[in-house]
């Protein structure tokens, strides 16, 4: 199968849920091995542009078809995409080759009668290029930004209301740009910038992340990161800066074990036993075991054998299934992903505002579940990668109205030094793509009472975060030690 046509049919896959397009590819890919890395990436580029830039193509449509834009076949709709996609967004590929190509495909999913239309509407649209208008901003201030930024009406009328026009169009373009690869350092086996010089070594561009610890910046990869010799051997994992900063957030000073709950891929729980050294057991609760099976086997190249996944869902019954309480709990909820917009564009396309319902009464269930299972004086972190007042402050208000053992911490107060400016006046961490270049995400901690007593926390002084520091810096010097 041609990039295209791989490209026309991912578009036209009937699944509608964040992330299908990659899990899709990756299908595709993986029964195709003779697909080529180039190919591999125009397809890519092709569908993730197609879903970035989506409503933007279907405006430029609708300025010349001479009939109901509805009646359009969905495939050739997608086929059209498609080809002012490459006409639009991508220099290399020249008009005319985007135009025959999108005729070929016509013709291919038998739609030949349909192939005359496809050629008019693109030769008129590129001999119309420099004419097509978009929708005033004065006049229609959410129609204009929902067109030219290719997002849907409601989400933007939301972020509006929630961070104002001029945040709302900033964050509109830091989501529509292409995500730089970031990955983290497995801390227990090399240190970041030793790490950082051997990708070097392997013709690799990278530098340290501005914020988190663990992080590093790669450019240069042409090829999948799985392919690189420092990720067979365990020395690092992707994932992104925001979702590497939560693992710092969770107090794990105390107990023997960490529930991490709605664990997915596992990405926090390997983060979390590689920053307490390997030395408490991770247990790692999710639905999807697919995905806990992809956990232990990565976990194991890692070298990291505390952790324990274990299949159920963390939205019910969890009492039944632990006889024991934890004192550590991170509580990484299912949420409409609207902070990773960059990485999953499909996702502006597959959400809708009954979602955002939906999954903040989800959210809020499980951390009832979740607050039923920790300990007095025990600590627990609220995450999600989500940009939306309803699954983030309004669930952590919710939240402590029906649990008054429950005590939320002003992060601001125990977050090392180089967190500080990621928590808001709310003592929450939050993150978003156009202020601090990194996922849009949100974090609560919480801390449970002891019977009969107040706050059982106190916050981090100077000299306490200080001490966060050298230990990470000991940490460092011992692995440099231990290498050689």
């Amino acid at each position: 199968m041609i990039p295209r046509d791989l490209a026309l049919s991912t578009l036209n896959y009937p699944e509608q849920s964040p992330g299908f397009a990659a899990r899709y590819l990756e299908r595709a890919f993986q029964d195709d091995p003779q697909f080529s890395e180039q190919d591999r990436r125009f397809t890519l580029h092709l569908v993730q542009g197609v879903f970035r830039w989506r409503l933007r193509l279907d405006w430029f449509v609708r300025q010349f078809v001479r009939f109901s834009f509805k009646k359009i076949n969905p495939s050739v709709l997608n086929i059209l995409r498609i080809a002012l996609y490459q006409i639009f967004f991508m220099d290399r590929i020249p008009d005319f080759a985007a135009i025959n190509e999108a005729v070929k495909q016509v013709k291919a999913i038998g739609k030949g009668p349909l192939s005359g239309f496809v050629n008019g509407i693109l030769r008129e649209i590129c001999r119309q290029k420099d004419n097509i208008t978009f929708p005033g901003r004065e006049n229609n201030p959410i129609r204009h930004l929902s067109v030219v930024h290719s997002y849907p009406d409601w989400l933007v009328e939301k972020w509006v209301r929630e961070v104002g026009i001029d945040s709302t169009e900033k964050l509109l373009q830091a989501g529509n740009r292409i995500p730089g690869l970031v990955i983290r350092c497995n801390m227990l086996k090399i240190g970041r910038m030793d790490l950082i010089r051997r990708l070097e070594e392997e013709n690799l561009g990278a530098k340290p992340t501005h914020y988190s610890p663990d992080g590093i910046m790669v450019t240069g990869l042409s090829g999948p990161v799985n392919k690189l010799d420092a990720f067979r051997e365990g020395l690092f994992q992707v994932q992104g800066e925001a979702a590497q900063i939560c693992s710092h957030l969770l107090q794990t000073e105390s107990g023997r074990s960490i529930l991490d709950l709605c664990a997915g891929m596992g990405g926090k729980s390997i983060h979390l036993a590689q920053l307490t050294g390997g030395k408490k057991s991770i247990i790692a609760v999710d639905t999807n075991l697919n995905k806990l099976l992809k956990l232990k086997e990565r976990a194991r190249i890692l070298g990291l054998g505390c952790i324990r996944p274990v299949a159920a869902n963390s939205a019910s019954h969890l009492s039944s299934l632990f006889n024991s309480s934890f004192s550590n709990i991170l509580v990484d909820c299912p949420c409409s992903g609207l902070g990773v917009i960059s990485k999953h564009p499909d996702g502006k396309w597959v959400r809708d505002e009954k979602d955002i319902s939906r999954l903040s009464h989800l959210q809020i269930k499980i951390l009832n579940e979740a607050g039923s299972l920790l300990r007095d004086r025990g600590a627990m972190l609220y995450t999600t990668c989500t940009i939306s007042r309803e699954e983030n402050e309004d669930v952590v208000n919710d939240f402590l109205k029906k649990n008054d053992d429950m005590i939320l911490v002003h992060l601001k107060s125990y977050v090392p030094e180089w967190g500080l400016d990621l928590i808001d006046d709310n003592g929450f961490f939050r993150t978003f793509p156009h202020l601090h270049g990194m996922d849009g995400f949100f974090g609560a901690l919480f801390i449970k009472k002891q019977a009969g007593k107040g706050v059982v926390c106190e916050p981090l002084t100077h000299q306490a975060r200080q001490k966060q520091c050298d230990l990470r810096k000991d940490q460092q010097n011992q692995i440099a030690d231990e290498q050689g």
